[in-house]
């Protein structure tokens, strides 16, 4: 059975330099079918607990435990990166197993400490500041969603800088009014710092810089990878280096540190993704947005049929969308097939050699990205088809996301997607969708103009702070 959800996951339009991609949205489509074709699918549904007691909920169907080992594996499978799902687009201290006690039982030890998730268990442990736990319960005891969504961004009266920190660059943008005065991009290595005086010095460089084209500084708003609450860093791979005890003095409050130095301007923080998402739909004039930022890592943000942000985590660089088990392993998570591998110049990277490029390993991920990216300028066939490849995952990949966001746009943007590169990606994935999926046809994928897919985010974010 599972060499045939396999083979039923194989894609028509599959990757040229990855032949052995196997989509998780075609796999999870075969599991459900071979469950109604069993005539005795089981009810079953996760729900996770986040702050402020919020609830997602997620509802299935599966084989019944213990009756056949084939049904009792696709189960497993199946369930296992759909909690991985789950838990990294919607975030949560607490997964509640509503039905199956035995696979109720393998998610408890897969997150335990020293578990198989043993990364995720932390991760969340350290994001919502309380012990992660797995709670089993009947089907019916599982309770009812309870979502808060916010308004957030739009501000762009006054005199404003925004700042967008990214793994290999760091971008500010100074305006008046909502007119750009000044735009500036600095190549830096935040991961690879230990001190977090490093940090500080590189983000005040560009905040200076910015300053000092405009009259005053009313407001600062910053777009960051990591995750961050009231303002605060609570885990970002930026600071990767950074030992906890100096995590702890000096980069959780690193941005309100900056927006006192600057005079103790407002201050407001938000994931790069989300502030993705909050330009794009500012740019469409639209909601049921989901905003893709593809540079060191991928970086994600959801504004929904509202216009607002939701307070998932939206961290897609951890979520699954290649289900073949000898998939590149993600050397953070320790997991394989997970976003970040995908979409981001890790993407690139990983399939050059498909492609017939060597690339000179004593350059950084960043360098590596912009010599292909000269040759995709240069003309070159066999390096296009990069860039065809990460759009056939982007394809298949937002099929996947669509089991989890309602969408109509996917705004596309980031290092990754500058010059022609980006316009291949944008074709090839709505070409998956449209032959792939035809349900989801009507998702519609963005590319912004190439400056604003380099400085764009840094644009948005001017706009996060009210005026106090």
């Amino acid at each position: 059975m599972m060499e045939r959800m396999f083979r039923e996951a194989a894609p028509k339009l599959g990757p040229e330099l990855d032949p052995a991609f196997r989509p998780a949205s075609l796999w999870n489509r075969a599991f459900a079918r071979a469950v109604q074709e069993s005539g005795q699918a089981v009810p079953f549904a996760l729900a996770l607990e986040r702050d402020g007691g919020q609830v997602s909920v997620f509802r299935t169907h599966l084989f019944p435990s213990g009756q056949k080992p084939e049904w009792d594996a696709a189960n497993w499978l199946y369930v296992e990166r759909l909690v991985k799902c789950l838990l990294w687009v919607r975030g949560g201290w607490k997964l509640i197993v509503g039905g199956a006690p035995r696979l109720g039982a393998q998610l408890q030890e897969a997150y335990a400490p020293g578990g198989l998730r043993a990364f995720d268990e932390e991760f969340m442990a350290r994001v919502y500041e309380r012990p992660f736990q797995v709670e089993l319960v009947a089907y019916d005891q599982v309770p009812e969603p309870y979502e808060r969504a916010e308004q957030v961004g739009g501000h762009f009266a006054g005199c404003r800088i925004g700042f967008d920190a990214g793994g290999s660059d760091r971008k500010v943008a100074a305006l008046v009014d909502g007119e750009v005065v000044f735009a500036d991009e600095t190549v830096w290595h935040p991961k690879l710092a230990e001190d977090p005086e490093y940090h500080f010095a590189g983000i005040m460089d560009s905040l200076k810089r910015a300053a000092a084209r405009l009259p005053r500084v009313d407001a600062l708003g910053v777009s960051s990878a990591g995750i961050y609450i009231n303002n605060r860093t609570m885990v970002a791979s930026l600071f990767l280096k950074v030992p906890q005890d100096l995590f702890e003095a000096k980069v959780k409050d690193i941005y309100l540190r900056a927006a006192k130095e600057l005079g103790n301007v407002p201050v407001v923080v938000r994931n790069d993704g989300d502030v993705t998402a909050l330009a794009g739909a500012a740019a469409l004039e639209d909601s049921r947005v989901l905003g893709i930022a593809m540079g060191t890592s991928e970086a994600a943000g959801y504004v929904d049929a509202a216009g607002s942000l939701t307070g998932w985590l939206n961290e897609l660089a951890f979520v699954p969308v290649d289900y073949n088990p000898e998939a590149m392993v993600d050397e953070w998570s320790g997991d394989y097939g997970c976003g970040v591998k995908y979409f981001s110049q890790d993407a690139v990277i990983k399939l050059a050699p498909a492609a017939g490029i060597e690339l000179d390993q004593t350059l950084t991920p960043a360098e590596k990205l912009a010599v292909v990216q000269k040759l995709v300028a240069e003309g070159d066939q066999e390096v296009q088809k990069i860039f065809a490849s990460i759009g056939r995952y982007l394809g298949y990949g937002v099929a996947h996301y669509a089991d989890y966001y309602d969408l109509k746009h996917v705004l596309i943007l980031g290092r990754v997607t500058s010059g022609q590169g980006g316009v291949l990606i944008k074709e090839h994935a709505e070409e998956v969708l449209k032959v792939e999926f035809p349900e989801l046809a009507h998702i519609q994928f963005h590319l912004p103009e190439e400056s604003d897919r380099r400085v764009g985010q840094a644009i948005a974010a001017a706009g996060l702070a009210p005026l106090a």
